[in-house]
């Protein structure tokens, strides 16, 4: 029997995101539910917003620590499925080009953009430029 990793994101009740990885999902999602999983879950409510399957548990947890460090808006977008501004908000702002992917300013996305449930893939290689795989370097 295959173990399955899940890497997968939390919106807590606050509008903050909580980024975990598990090998039962069901269980962990439970246990967040109940504010006994991690001291940053226990802003209740905690709702799913995205989670994939990992083919290892390094994998999990290299993608795990990778997406821990990403803005808000580019979270925002990778639960949303939208490439294109995980792509953006994988550059610099200084090296972003001038677009309209539904961001003001500062980064953020608009009320518009808002995120919904969604259950992706994850974020290949070339739109975060990178080259390597979700193990590897970022």
């Amino acid at each position: 029997m295959t173990v399955q990793f899940w890497v997968y994101l939390l919106r807590c009740w606050d509008g903050s995101f909580y980024t975990g990885h598990t090998d039962n999902l069901e269980k962990r999602l439970a246990e967040h539910g109940e504010g006994l999983a991690a001291d940053w879950t226990r802003r209740l409510p905690v709702e799913l917003v995205w989670c994939d399957i990992a083919p290892s548990r390094e994998e999990a947890l290299a993608f795990e620590r990778r997406v821990k460090n990403w803005s808000r808006a580019k979270k925002e977008a990778l639960v949303t499925g939208d490439w294109e501004k995980v792509g953006h908000f994988a550059r610099p702002p200084h090296e972003r080009p001038s677009t309209s992917l539904g961001t003001n300013e500062s980064g953020a996305l608009r009320e518009d953009n808002s995120p919904t449930e969604h259950l992706s893939s994850f974020v290949p290689s070339e739109v975060e430029g990178r080259t390597s795989d979700v193990g590897g370097s970022s």
